[in-house]
């Protein structure tokens, strides 16, 4: 009796019975694994396709956003983004005309730069083909609880090609990967070129967009503090490592990228960049890596940091660290906020055009997509 009444009260001592016990939706100390999410896409870059290209642009911050905004028991998702091109001829017949541009990444300044990279030219578009060679070669997660997706977007035949998309839907469905397809064009003809038959593969969806239908570019009261935000935001990275000064760079040459994009890909940019859970740089960004390894600096060749920090001493380098580490807290919770408004002003404005002038675009269909198939995934997007 003694022995229990002792730890009646140490288990109130450390909070775990009580009226000030705090619920929680994971037992107690276990933090669960984060769910990963696995996006693919496939983008045709045949001679019609360059306002597809442009919208994919737009897209992907819009779909990160989205995407990081998944939760299971209140823990976001891991986030890794893979991008194909096909109907280009120089890549090759032998190779069914695509190439893998990016396997899965989290860096996300890294695919932003690689759309950009994208060009248009004539070719054959085999659907069926890059499908199947990016189930075998990119390293999907076997997990079943994650949320494994493609999304292969362009126009043309789907029956086209050596390589049968019900060879590729066979294995997509073995690796538990869902099949979404987007056809550029009017949707009767997507469904007489094969397309809708495609996303019946893994449970997916098919639907059409006009490609060449441009996303509205909505000034709003907000965008001038979010942008000075975003220069401060990037005053907060440290670079290390071998690569460190290159994609410290890359990250500004990226927000230059979207910028000149238009002013809305780059405020959605920014958006992301302001969310520590889904723009994360702990392989360059001391930081970053500060946060997953307090002992980081000890760990670092010195050389590879900026010149003002290369004669510091251990501790004022993790002085330094802590005090952009504060700051940079602080302007992402300001980039949350004010962002919000920003989104808010935008759907008020929105509300108030026809809807003939909402047209499908990439990025509202994707974003559809995934907020419907992302449930079975047990992932509530916020």
């Amino acid at each position: 009796m003694k022995n229990l009444k002792n730890l009646t009260l140490s288990l109130f001592a450390f909070g775990f019975l009580g009226c000030n016990a705090q619920p929680t939706n994971h037992p107690v100390g276990l933090v669960p694994n984060p769910r990963k999410i696995q996006v693919l896409i496939c983008l045709d870059v045949s001679g019609s396709m360059s306002g597809l290209i442009d919208q994919a642009k737009d897209q992907l911050w819009n779909m990160v956003s989205v995407m990081g905004r998944a939760r299971n028991q209140d823990v976001a998702p891991q986030i890794e983004i893979a991008l194909y091109e096909y109907g280009r001829p120089s890549n090759g017949a032998n190779n069914g005309f695509i190439k893998r541009i990016n396997g899965f990444t989290s860096d996300l300044d890294q695919v932003s730069k690689n759309l950009f990279g994208l060009t248009i030219d004539g070719g054959d578009e085999y659907c069926g083909h890059v499908l199947y060679s990016s189930l075998n070669e990119l390293n999907w997660d076997p997990s079943p609880q994650n949320y494994k997706v493609i999304f292969i977007a362009g126009n043309e035949d789907f029956y086209q090609g050596g390589i049968s998309y019900t060879k590729a839907c066979a294995l997509a469905v073995k690796k538990g990967v869902i099949v979404n397809t987007i056809y550029c064009g009017d949707k009767n003809q997507g469904i007489r070129e094969h397309w809708n038959l495609a996303g019946e593969c893994g449970n997916g969806s098919f639907t059409n967009i006009n490609q060449n239908a441009t996303v509205a570019d909505i000034a709003t009261p907000y965008d001038s503090s979010l942008f000075d935000l975003n220069t401060k935001l990037n005053g907060t990275y440290i670079s290390y490592g071998s690569m460190g000064a290159a994609n410290w760079q890359k990250q500004s040459e990226v927000d230059q990228l979207n910028i000149g994009k238009n002013k809305s890909a780059a405020l959605k940019r920014v958006t992301v960049k302001g969310s520590k859970e889904i723009y994360k740089n702990s392989t360059w960004d001391l930081v970053d890596a500060n946060t997953d390894d307090s002992t980081i600096v000890r760990k670092i060749d010195k050389k590879t940091l900026p010149e003002s920090m290369k004669n510091k001493s251990e501790a004022e380098i993790n002085a330094i660290v802590k005090v952009k580490k504060d700051e940079r807290t602080k302007i992402q919770k300001d980039i949350e906020s004010i962002s919000k408004q920003r989104q808010a002003f935008i759907l008020s404005e929105k509300s108030k055009t026809t809807t003939s002038e909402n047209q499908a675009t990439l990025e509202s269909e994707v974003e559809k997509i995934i907020k419907k198939q992302a449930i079975k995934f047990d992932l509530v997007i916020k």
